[in-house]
């Protein structure tokens, strides 16, 4: 589905989403399968289509936070997360808002913890239903939710008819005058047939400037955080990888970060990472000049376990740990 409505300002936003699922107990239904979901009112861009709970992530805010939030706001009922089940992207036209939408989505598998299901007057979403998996597969469903679900898509985004030029973040003022950013990147915890751990420098005039940061960095306009991540290790490092597991997430917020740009930013970043193998390793090579990479390097386990967390940036002593590094 397509648009021939132009121009359409890009936006770029972040949000977070529960796969929330019980056993019936429903005489009919007993023993099978519900997942929680919620249905697209009048007031979105998407009315009659379900979709999982979720929404966007404010500023500053974890995704984590989101997912739990938004899913309380959208049904009445409090979930903790047991996992992270993926990181994708998509794009939808919307002519009536003059708007072309990239949203990073961040997928939860999440666990009822109790409450009442409730439904919303005047908002994004007016039903929510425990659906049947096979009763959902015959819905209208939002691609994520349906990518989710392993289920079949329905055609209701709107596809752009074309990618609109945009920077991976867009500085805006900020309701207290503050210039504020929220970006979304993608980043490696990269590892060679030596086992040896591949890591970056940030260059000077950058947030943390001079540390050990990871491959990696903000995903493009339309762009799959997987396959940015592939393209930036190879502009920063020199290397082709090969993606394995998605690892965590994390979220980082400095609130006057100073940079290039010469003046305070209120700063948000979430960042997904990843494993990455590097089968054919090489002397790290910095294609991209002049950017927030001054160098690249291969560490052993041994180096890098010596390393102290003040000499790494937040997303590295992060992604490290996580990788049992």
């Amino acid at each position: 589905m397509t648009t021939d409505v132009e121009p359409l300002a890009p936006v770029r936003r972040i949000a977070a989403y529960a796969v929330v699922s019980r056993v019936s107990d429903d005489t009919a239904q007993a023993g099978s399968e519900e997942v929680l979901l919620v249905r697209n009112s009048d007031r979105s861009g998407t009315p009659g289509v379900w979709s999982l709970p979720g929404g966007a992530v404010d500023h500053g805010e974890h995704p984590n936070d989101t997912a739990i939030r938004e899913t309380a706001a959208e049904t009445g009922l409090s979930i903790s997360l047991t996992g992270l089940r993926d990181v994708l992207a998509d794009l939808r036209a919307l002519p009536h808002r003059g708007v072309t939408i990239h949203t990073d989505r961040l997928i939860y598998s999440g666990r009822l913890r109790g409450g009442s299901l409730r439904e919303r007057r005047d908002q994004s979403t007016d039903l929510v239903r425990w659906v049947p998996l096979a009763e959902a597969a015959g819905l209208l469903l939002r691609p994520f939710t349906a990518n989710a679900l392993d289920l079949q898509a329905a055609d209701v985004d709107m596809r752009p008819d074309e990618v609109p030029d945009f920077p991976s973040f867009h500085i805006a003022e900020g309701p207290d005058g503050l210039h504020r950013t929220q970006r979304f990147a993608a980043y490696a915890v990269a590892t060679d047939r030596r086992d040896r751990v591949l890591l970056t420098r940030v260059s000077p005039g950058y947030p943390g400037e001079g540390r050990w940061h990871l491959p990696g960095g903000g995903t493009d306009f339309g762009e799959q955080p997987a396959n940015a991540l592939i393209r930036e290790l190879l502009e920063e490092t020199g290397q082709a990888g090969t993606l394995g597991g998605l690892l965590g997430v994390a979220s980082h917020r400095d609130p006057a970060s100073l940079g290039p740009e010469g003046f305070p930013i209120d700063w948000h970043g979430v960042r997904a990472f990843y494993r990455v193998m590097v089968d054919r390793a090489t002397p790290p090579r910095v294609h991209d000049q002049g950017g927030s990479t001054s160098g690249a390097h291969w560490l052993h386990r041994d180096e890098v376990k010596s390393l102290h967390p003040d000499e790494m940036t937040e997303v590295t002593a992060e992604a490290l740990k996580a990788a049992d590094l």
